[in-house]
């Protein structure tokens, strides 16, 4: 029993796979980034909003 040599096509397929993982994985940190950077500002406030009453 052994096992079959890979076909050319999924080496190819695997390396795309691979580096778009990368990619996508890159960009989550950056977003992560980002927000831990704006939350952990320390004047960071949340918005007020104000209700306008009448018409």
């Amino acid at each position: 029993m052994s096992f079959r040599e890979e076909h050319e096509l999924h080496k190819r397929r695997f390396g795309r796979n691979l580096g778009l993982g990368i990619v996508l994985a890159g960009f989550v940190a950056l977003v992560f980034g980002l927000t831990i950077a704006k939350v952990s500002n320390e004047n960071f406030t949340l918005p007020q909003t104000t209700q306008q009453g009448g018409n």
